[in-house]
């Protein structure tokens, strides 16, 4: 199965082609080159190691805060 993840940019290299983003703790380097002007703490859909398009901060937020949802709710309760 395949997933495209939200993640906020961390990190831009000099030729603005790569970059680092974080995705709840984990943090990637993916190509920046399919998307114009990718700043700083820009959050990003990302699949397959590449940044496919730019998303709205709170539209990126809530849709982190469904996955972290979704894993707590995964969890076996305790005994």
């Amino acid at each position: 199965m395949c997933l495209a993840l939200p993640a906020r940019v961390i990190d831009i290299d000099a030729t603005r082609q790569h970059g680092t983003v974080d995705m709840g703790g984990v943090r990637k380097q993916v190509s920046l080159a399919l998307l114009d002007e990718v700043q700083l703490d820009d959050y990003v859909i990302v699949h397959v190691g590449y940044a496919l398009t730019r998303l709205d901060q709170d539209e990126a937020r809530q849709t982190l805060a469904l996955f972290a949802q979704m894993a707590a709710d995964e969890q076996p309760s305790a005994p």
